[in-house]
């Protein structure tokens, strides 16, 4: 793949595909009491675009992401198998300090879905995650020079603010929600106050050649505290991949 750049227009579009490998620690009391630590394997799909609003200080981006995670208890004696997407989608009013250098900040909205299967229980081997919420976001962005080579860095942080969340109670079967339908309260509304998360990104893009490419660092932490059940998942992931440039008619 190669970048590509077409200069029609003022609005701008960045999209970035993304490949990489890192380390998971998964924790869900409705499955076990212990935690489980191993692999994790990702794909992250980007899209950044200028808009027309406020004179072109407002940034739309689009963020999908799926990963699994293979990992294992303390004792090496029982593994889970963990699979989650998720997909962002929300705005940024740019301050643009000087002519390298930005700040950003703005909300995103926020969907995620996936599984934890424990390869030994019994009576309840999985637990379902589904979730959608608002985030707060905010980034900055250097543009800078290493030895004549142009870098684009970039640090982002989002938190999210509020939202809903699946959770069954503790001891709770899936049988007895979707079967019996005894599902009161297995929705949950979520705040800070029982869902203390956050995302860290931190990317670089640089030409090679023809082609732009980003390297990436991912920090996801994931935490929960519902209906007696606590869980977090913590994954550190570094990601490599390509990016496009387009150039639209307005």
């Amino acid at each position: 793949m190669t970048a590509a750049t077409f200069t029609l227009g003022a609005q701008e579009i960045t999209r970035a595909t993304l490949y990489g490998a890192g380390f998971s620690n998964l924790y869900d009391t409705y499955l076990s009491p212990q935690e489980y630590r191993g692999v994790d394997f990702r794909v992250l799909r980007e899209s950044t675009r200028a808009t027309h609003w406020m004179q072109g200080k407002v940034s739309r981006q689009t963020l999908f992401q799926a990963n699994v995670a293979y990992t294992h208890n303390r004792a090496g004696n029982n593994n889970t198998l963990a699979g989650m997407a998720g997909w962002n989608y929300g705005w940024h009013y740019n301050f643009r300090l000087t002519d390298s250098f930005r700040l950003l900040a703005g909300g995103l909205i926020d969907l995620e879905g996936g599984f934890v299967y424990n390869l030994r229980n019994g009576n309840n081997p999985a637990s379902a995650r589904a979730s959608v919420g608002l985030d707060a976001s905010g980034m900055a962005v250097w543009g800078v020079r290493l030895k004549g080579l142009p870098l684009t860095l970039r640090a982002q942080l989002s938190v999210p603010l509020m939202g809903l969340c699946f959770s069954p109670h503790y001891g709770q079967s899936y049988y007895e929600i979707f079967t019996l339908g005894n599902s009161g309260g297995v929705v949950q509304f979520t705040s800070l106050h029982n869902r203390p998360s956050l995302r860290a990104l931190l990317t670089a893009d640089f030409p090679v050649g023809r082609i732009h490419m980003r390297l990436a660092y991912l920090w996801d932490a994931q935490q929960s505290s519902l209906n007696g059940i606590d869980t977090h998942t913590y994954s550190h992931v570094f990601l490599v991949g390509v990016i496009k440039k387009f150039k639209l008619v307005k």
